[in-house]
C-alpha cells in the first residue's frame, strides 16, 4: 500500500507495510452483517472483511490523513499496464532470483515486460528487510513505470498513450470520480517523486518483528510517524 501526496512541497510516495500493526475502525461485515468494534490488527487485515472502504478508513484513522482517491491493481492488470507502455527500463545493482515470484533478473540495466515486472515487485525473500525491502522495490518500479508513461515519445504516440491509459482504467479498481486525466496526473505525480520533485519514503518503523496475537507485525515509530503524517496533512516538507 502506498500513500501518494501531492502539494506545494512536491510529491511524497509513502509505503505502508501490509503487516503494519494498526487499529481497525468499527465496521460491519458485509457478508454476515455482524458488527465489530475498533481493534488492533495488521493493516492488510482490513481488506478481507471490509474491502476498499474499510482499508481507506483504516489508513485515515491511523494516519489522520484524508484520502481523496483510491486505486487498486491486480496481477493481470499490472502486467497489462506494463506491456501497454512497451515495457519498463530498470537498472539493478544486484541480480534478483526468487523461485516463489519467478524473478530471474541480471544485475544490469534492462527492459522488463509485464510478467518480469510483476515477479520483481512481488519478490521479497532475498531482501534483507523482507517486506520493507519489497516496498522500496515497488516504489522504484512504479517511478520507472511513471517515467515511461509520461515520456514525450509515449505521450506523442496515440497508439501508445491511449492503450496505456485504457489499460489502467480497465484493470484498476478506482473511486467513481477517477477519469483518464486523473490517471495521467497519477503517473505524473509518481514520476515527480522519483525525479527530484518529491520523495520516496517508508513509514518510520520501530521494529519489523512485533509479536502480536495475529503473528509477527511491523511496529511504527509512533513519534516519527505522527510527525510525518502531520507534515502531509498540513502540506509541509516531509524531511
Amino acid at each position: 500500500m502506498i500513500l501518494l501526496h501531492t502539494g506545494a512541497n512536491g510529491t511524497t510516495m509513502l509505503s505502508l507495510p501490509r503487516d503494519s500493526w494498526v487499529t481497525l475502525p468499527p465496521y460491519v461485515d458485509p457478508g454476515t452483517g455482524r458488527s465489530y468494534r475498533a481493534a488492533p490488527n495488521k493493516l492488510n487485515a482490513a481488506f478481507s472483511p471490509g474491502g476498499t472502504d474499510l482499508l481507506v478508513r483504516t489508513v485515515e484513522r491511523n494516519s489522520g490523513v484524508h484520502i481523496d482517491h483510491y486505486a487498486e491493481i491486480g496481477f493481470a492488470g499490472f502486467v497489462g499496464v506494463v506491456d501497454a507502455v512497451g515495457g519498463v527500463d530498470l537498472c539493478l545493482d544486484k541480480p534478483v532470483r526468487d523461485e516463489d515470484s519467478g524473478a530471474d533478473l541480471l544485475a544490469d540495466c534492462q527492459t522488463l515486460d509485464g510478467a518480469e515486472a510483476l515477479a520483481f515487485v512481488r519478490q521479497r525473500k532475498q531482501e534483507a528487510q523482507g517486506d520493507l525491502g519489497r516496498t522500496r522495490n515497488q516504489q522504484k518500479f512504479l517511478a520507472a513505470l511513471a517515467r515511461k508513461a509520461v515520456t514525450p515519445s509515449t505521450l506523442a504516440d496515440p497508439s501508445t498513450t491511449f492503450p496505456t491509459l485504457r489499460a489502467g482504467l480497465d484493470t484498476l479498481i478506482v473511486d467513481e470520480s477517477t477519469e483518464l486525466p486523473d490517471l495521467m496526473s497519477l503517473f505524473e505525480a509518481l514520476r515527480k517523486a522519483a525525479s527530484g520533485g518529491g520523495r520516496q519514503l517508508n513509514v518510520p518503523v520501530a521494529g519489523p518483528d512485533l509479536r502480536t496475537s495475529k503473528g509477527s507485525a511491523v511496529k511504527w515509530d509512533d513519534p516519527r510517524a505522527r510527525a510525518l503524517f502531520a507534515a502531509l496533512r498540513e502540506d509541509r516538507p516531509t524531511g
